[in-house]
């Protein structure tokens, strides 16, 4: 991985051309921090009140909704206006420099390394980088952080949120640094144009929902949960601003790209949107990393290009259930309690059950109620907080996010009857710990065979190969951007709810997708979470066909809630990709080690579908200009999963990574001991259920359909985790122990072991270890 000298020393390199006596000096340098960091703010407290007015309005348009939902907060907000003061910082100097020397130089190239160091401090961006003290960190080996920094004591921030993605190859932006792939309409690649990615998505997406296959081996769980773990690991956030840095346009109200403006635009003819000369969907860059992005150099001599930051965890440590850094963990835990419990609803009960706690945020995203049901007395509610803030994007997502929380609670207070002894602090972290194994257990055990198939599971994901410290967790752009949206094209166009008898259920029906968005109410007033979990784990998920792939609900009608501008994801996930300067189709396929097709003869053999490849080379001319996205979701499966062979490379790389690089991984030893692992070994997502709803059958595999080999059965007949391997033993009851089983007395704490097991030396295998 390339890093930017800055990010490894906290200071920038000096180029090798520089000339002490040719230098720019502090006080010019503060002039321009002062200037700049009024830009900045300025457009940030415009940005944050005009964004709280617009969604504080009866009528929420969905580009107000998406925006408000990806903005960054709390340590993430820190962390990307420092970026914003550095790059605007240099802006300044460069546009001054080249005013005053009417020369192309780079500012950074006139400033010593002492002024640079300087910048870092007075901008944040060196705090952002400063080595933690880990050895002070309490618990450091007995518990991972909010943040998990400190998972690797050799590298603490690697995997922590708030750090920017890795790349596994390098970025093309359009100007070797920042610029987005195809911000220059003009430009050709490979002798070819880029297509509008919204005219991709009308020739290439578009379907009618009545054409939708459905899944004829995996349920709807598989979708929602896929959606789930994903906002365990990656969260993009947009820039704070919304309107230009350089000129104060805001980008909703004009089509023109300028920073942090990426408007896609509408091609002619399009069959849903207005297409005039200046008309575009708004939309907005990623917020960049501190020391990207810029004219200096790094250690490599290469430019510091543009990295995106990651606001999670790279770990499966339910952290949107728990929250990625500390001050929204602890507003989450139910403080005024002993129970180490999570925080829940203090309004409303579901049949007597949990549900989440309100967001303290005013604003009426979530107001839908009335709009929905034409029913202008109706009550509305706030929306719901959690962990991840897309906690409610729809209501299935919504489902699992409550069931989460509801386990934990439970956990804490079993642990609290067999240790009364325990408090707060330790009831909360066991529960979480114990439901961090869960996750890794679900996503490796039974999520990803379903879909990266056969051979990516024997080859890079089947047997625990231990812990490596030398192996980086961090999430990769290509991953977040790309690969991991895959099950965006196996979303039904609506969310089933189910009765007793797993049959529509007849006071609540199932609820068409566009209708399911940012509508926390429908869990409140309309049954709760049983009808959404039978719906889940009893209907069939969408099957992704090359002939049927994206739902109008997606491609039409996102956060549609009345007759505004409505978004298209499959136009978001393709421009965010280039705004990100992925590489595109045939780059990846090499990197994976696949054939490159490089006429349409040969994709379409790659694809099975002659007419798919046809229509795929008349918009981008050559399989190289692909975008990664559409051409991994083009692909035919793999034996026994649901994505083709290049997003099984990258999915399965990806999570390899993850596994062996968290030193908490659940079968590291030393995390739980060998009874702990032995009673996790049980668990089951459907266990989860029965114990957390009303349901009383369920399917022993929640991820497939029922059949003769995968029948509903009584939840008195699933195995329940046994937690009498967390009964903390007094001192005296060990001693009996021990002494009637003849043994030398030990600790009487089965908890107490000594942490994960750390070999700074153990390098690992390295068996299909892609670089």
């Amino acid at each position: 991985m390339r890093i930017p000298l800055f990010l490894v020393l906290g200071i920038f390199l000096v180029p090798a051309h520089f000339k002490p006596t040719e230098h720019l000096g502090s006080s010019f340098l503060q002039e321009c921090f002062k200037e700049a960091k009024k830009i900045v703010d300025d457009a940030y407290k415009y940005s944050r009140e005009e964004s709280l007015r617009r969604v504080r309005r009866d009528v929420v348009s969905p580009h107000d909704a998406l925006r408000l939902l990806k903005q960054p907060r709390g340590d993430t907000r820190t962390a990307v206006r420092s970026a914003d003061y550095m790059a605007q910082t240099l802006r300044l100097l460069h546009d001054r420099v080249h005013h005053v020397h009417k020369r192309s130089l780079n500012a950074t190239d006139l400033l010593t390394e002492g002024d640079l160091r300087k910048l870092a401090e007075i901008t944040g961006c060196a705090a952002q980088v400063r080595p933690p003290q880990c050895l002070t960190t309490p618990n450091v080996n007995k518990y991972r952080t909010s943040t998990s920094v400190c998972n690797n004591l050799k590298n603490p921030r690697l995997g922590a949120s708030n750090t920017p993605f890795t790349r596994w190859l390098p970025a093309e932006y359009d100007d070797g640094i920042s610029q987005p792939k195809g911000w220059d309409r003009n430009r050709r690649f490979n002798n070819f144009l880029l297509p509008l990615v919204r005219q991709v998505s009308n020739n290439i997406l578009s379907t009618t929902d009545a054409g939708v296959v459905s899944d004829g081996n995996f349920t709807l769980l598989v979708t929602f949960f896929g959606q789930w773990n994903d906002h365990d690991l990656s969260f993009t956030p947009f820039s704070p601003s919304i309107r230009s840095f350089s000129n104060g346009i805001n980008c909703d109200e004009s089509c023109e790209q300028t920073e942090p403006c990426i408007p896609i635009p509408i091609p002619p003819g399009d069959p849903r949107l207005p297409s005039r000369p200046d008309s575009c969907i708004p939309a907005f860059r990623s917020a960049p990393t501190c020391g990207t992005g810029y004219s200096a150099y790094n250690f490599g001599g290469e430019p510091n290009k543009r990295e995106q930051i990651n606001s999670l965890t790279a770990f499966l440590d339910l952290g949107q259930v728990y929250g990625s850094e500390e001050k929204l963990a602890l507003s989450l835990r139910n403080l005024s309690s002993d129970g180490g419990l999570m925080l829940v609803n203090s309004e409303f009960r579901d049949n007597g059950r949990e549900l989440l706690p309100f967001h303290p945020l005013q604003v009426n995203m979530c107001a839908t109620r009335k709009r929905v049901t034409n029913d202008t007395n109706a009550r509305e509610v706030p929306c719901f907080i959690a962990g991840d803030v897309r906690v409610d994007e729809n209501i299935a997502l919504t489902s699992i996010h409550t069931l989460f929380v509801r386990e934990h609670n439970r956990l804490a207070r079993e642990l609290k009857r067999i240790n009364p002894q325990w408090d707060s602090e330790t009831l909360y972290q066991e529960a979480r710990k114990i439901m961090g194994a869960y996750t890794q257990t679900f996503v490796f055990r039974d999520y990803l065979p379903h879909i990266v198939g056969d051979d990516a599971m024997r080859t890079q994901l089947g047997r625990y190969p231990g812990y490596n410290p030398n192996v980086d967790p961090t999430i990769a752009n290509v991953f977040a951007t790309a690969a991991y949206r895959f099950a965006h094209l196996a979303i039904q166009p609506f969310i089933p709810r189910l009765d007793q008898n797993f049959r529509e259920h007849p006071q609540f029906p199932s609820v068409p997708l566009f209708k399911a968005f940012f509508t926390p109410w429908r869990v409140i007033f309309e049954g709760g979470l049983d009808p959404l979990l039978r719906g889940l784990i009893g209907r069939p998920a969408k099957l992704n066909t090359q002939d049927h792939m994206m739902v109008d609900a997606l491609r039409e009608r996102l956060f549609q809630f009345v007759q505004h501008l409505a978004l298209d994801l499959g136009s978001l996930n393709m421009q965010r990709s280039r705004e990100h300067a992925i590489p595109g189709y045939n780059a990846w396929r090499r990197f994976c080690g696949l054939s490159q097709p490089r006429n349409q003869a040969e994709l379409a053999q790659v694809l099975n579908n002659a007419d798919l490849a046809r229509r795929l080379l008349q918009l981008y001319g050559t399989p190289d200009n692909i975008d990664i996205w559409l051409g991994g979701v083009a692909e035919p499966f793999v034996k026994g999963g649901r994505v083709g062979p290049l997003f099984a490379c990258l999915i399965a790389n990806q999570f390899q990574k993850i596994r062996q690089g968290d030193r908490f991984w659940f079968e590291n030893p030393g995390v739980f001991s060998t009874r702990q692992r032995t009673a996790l070994s049980s668990v089951t997502l459907s266990r989860i259920i029965c114990d957390n709803t009303g349901i009383t059958s369920v399917p022993l595999d929640a991820f497939s359909l029922t059949s003769n080999q995968n029948r509903l059965i009584n939840c008195r007949n699933l195995r329940r985790l046994d937690l009498s391997a967390w009964r903390e033993r007094t001192n005296s009851e060990q001693l009996d122990l021990d002494t009637t089983q003849g043994t030398e007395p030990e600790n009487g704490n089965e908890l107490d072991n000594e942490g994960p097991q750390v070999n700074e030396n153990h390098q690992g295998p390295h068996n299909n270890e892609i670089p």
